[in-house]
């Protein structure tokens, strides 16, 4: 394929010009430490926009080609073909020295990290950028963020989905057009760095057996042990550490790594160590034993009660429930200008609804209500209690509160310093409306057939709104993608953390606790994943969810001494997969000296799964976050 047209028709491509290397790969699995590469395909473009190079391959990848239904790669079209070793130095030759560009761009990197860590050989890419992430953030009215969607909304043609080769020629295309729209709204690119890695240092541990039973608390003086009890050792033993944790656990016991208030009993035979276990015991009232005690009462551990055995089950949408999306009730006639809500309380929740949100019609139906139904509105300037309280007022209005500029933004909010913003500039080239403060007060809205409305918009969520999670049509329990973005950050970093929770609102051991440093849980059912140095999305998996863990908590970090007044807000979208649309939405603010901030809560309720729009700041750091779920931090 040749793109003989300039790739950007913009006068100063500054950042938008790179080397690139388009990739697509066809694979056996979803899980890049176990599954195989069965084809890949690879096109390089110069600065210019003209290709540079192509090449793809079938593969044989020496298993299973696994869903033939969805890629069409038998054994006997995939026999004969080359190994991923016989053509790594290729591969690696193309991708040298340019940026990595894939749809889902996380996906393809893992996979081919470790066919290169297999091959002995180092992925030689630095640097990627996600066509979905872009996507993300230039947020173009379409019903998905899939390939052959924005194909279509492009005008790309694509003529066979899941060929590497023609699914490489397809993301050409579709990049072509979002740089493009990238350029056209002054957006920077979310390129990712890509320090080098190897497979042993990424591939997750074993998976910890989750123990069966509940946690019946704390063991009495002179009283028995219970089936899920939670036990921890610490110190020196005189059986070896593996073969008292293997017979707890055989017993039905639940072994822990760290000491919560939730902790049954320590093991030490070192009662006045100086450990962090023994110190947060003492301060805990833990009791404590020692080895030849709780050999003892090993020899008879009593029955546990089971883990609720509830069925994962997704909320069916009917339409009295889909009718109460987007009515969120009346707006009150007398209401200050911008009413601040208090940083410290979070408030009541919101009446349980259930998505997908009204389509046009019904938002048309809802505008005398909600005058900002539809709109999408970007507040700029101000100090951020003021801006976070015009966010709120807008969403109190029936509008999305947006914290960076993309084509679905429909006004502005200009408070002081805000022209200022480096953004006015292409916010006037735009010509989109820019009001003061006054006018959230009684806001009027013009041009309303200018806005370019998905079929379904998503649902807003106001701070402690609940949503049922909605069942898609084919009734499979799916991977829920929750992505927080913010306002690009020039003097801090942002980590979003997970962490898989039981009934106690504990971690059952510290692989439950999802971060930068141990970015998948050992048996896969949640992942970190990084689309850009201003966004990053938890996935979870809740079909493969084991009965203990009962909500997920999804979190915001700051390292260093900034906070989260100066960053500003975090936006909030909860999507079906990691190419849907999203189903709802949240604008997040928290005060002004908030270290950590409470995102998103994903909990069961009886069968069903809930999603709840927390936004709860505290001042304390990430480490203090972790010990509260019972994740042992080193001191």
């Amino acid at each position: 394929m040749s793109l003989t047209s300039p790739f950007l028709d913009v006068p100063a491509m500054g950042d938008y010009a790179c080397d690139w290397a388009l990739v697509d790969v066809e694979t056996s699995g979803l899980i890049a430490r176990r599954d195989r590469v069965l084809s890949v395909a690879v096109i390089t473009i110069g600065p210019d926009g003209e290709q540079t190079g192509e090449f793809s391959t079938l593969l044989n990848p020496g298993c299973d080609p696994g869903p033939v239904e969805v890629h069409g790669l038998t054994i006997e079209r995939l026999h004969g073909a080359p190994t991923f070793d016989q053509v790594a130095g290729r591969l690696g030759a193309m991708l040298q020295g340019r940026v990595l560009v894939a749809h889902n761009a996380q996906f393809d990197y893992d996979f081919l990290a470790y066919e290169f860590a297999r091959a002995r050989m180092w992925l030689p890419v630095s640097q990627r950028l996600c066509t979905l992430a872009l996507s993300r953030q230039v947020d173009p009215p379409t019903d998905d963020m899939k390939l052959g969607t924005l194909a279509a909304h492009y005008g790309v043609p694509q003529q066979r989905a899941h060929d590497a080769l023609d699914d490489t020629r397809v993301l050409a295309g579709v990049l072509r057009a979002s740089l493009r729209e990238a350029a056209r709204l002054d957006l920077p690119l979310p390129l990712v760095t890509c320090p080098p890695r190897a497979e042993s240092q990424f591939t997750p541990k074993p998976p910890k057996t989750p123990c069966a039973y509940r946690n019946p608390g704390r063991l009495t003086p002179g009283g028995p042990l219970h089936q899920g009890m939670k036990i921890a050792i610490t110190g020196e033993t005189t059986h070896a550490r593996a073969e008292l944790v293997g017979r707890a656990v055989a017993a039905g016991l639940n072994m822990m790594t760290s000491v919560s208030r939730h902790t049954s009993v320590l093991v030490t035979n070192e009662p006045t160590a100086d450990s962090a276990k023994a110190r947060r015991a003492l301060a805990e009232g833990v009791p404590v034993i020692d080895e030849q005690a709780f050999l003892q009462l090993l020899a008879d551990v009593r029955p546990g009660t089971t883990h609720e055995a509830t069925a994962v089950r997704i909320a069916p949408v009917t339409e009295p429930e889909a009718a109460q999306v987007g009515s969120m009730g009346p707006v009150p006639t007398t209401t200050p200008a911008v009413p601040i809500p208090e940083a410290a309380a979070l408030p009541p929740a919101s009446p349980c609804v259930s998505v997908p949100a009204p389509r046009q019609s019904e938002l048309s139906a809802s505008i005398s209500a909600k005058p900002l139904v539809g709109r999408r509105v970007l507040v700029l300037g101000g100090v951020h209690v003021d801006a976070a309280a015009a966010r709120t007022r807008i969403v109190e209005l029936g509008g999305s509160a947006a914290i960076n500029l993309s084509a679905s933004v429909t006004d502005v909010v200009l408070l002081p310093g805000g022209e200022g913003d480096r953004r006015m500039k292409r916010i006037t080239a735009l010509e989109l409306p820019v009001h003061d403060l006054h006018w959230l007060a009684s806001p009027t809205t013009t041009g309303q057939g200018a806005v370019a409305l998905r079929p379904q918009e998503p649902h807003v969520m106001p701070r402690g709104g609940v949503i049922n999670l909605p069942m898609p049509h084919d009734g499979l329990a799916p991977e829920w993608y929750v992505t927080a973005s913010w306002s690009p950050q020039s003097d801090c970093e942002i980590d979003v953390v997970a962490f898989l929770l039981d009934e106690d609102e504990q971690v059952s051991s510290d692989d439950d606790f999802i971060f930068y440093g141990a970015p998948e849980s050992p048996a896969g059912t949640a992942h970190l994943l990084t689309g850009g140095p201003a966004e990053q999305t938890i996935a979870v998996d809740l079909a493969s969810l084991p009965p203990a863990t009962r909500k997920i908590v999804v979190a915001a970090a700051i390292d260093g001494v900034a906070t989260f007044g100066g960053v500003g807000a975090i936006q909030i979208g909860a999507a079906l997969g990691s190419s849907g649309a999203p189903l709802a939405r949240a604008t997040l603010d928290a005060a002004t000296t908030e270290r950590t901030m409470l995102l998103v809560e994903i909990y069961r309720r009886g069968p069903l799964w809930r999603l709840r729009a927390v936004g709860q700041g505290y001042d304390h750091g990430l480490d203090a976050l972790a010990r509260r779920y019972g994740v042992d931090i080193a001191d």
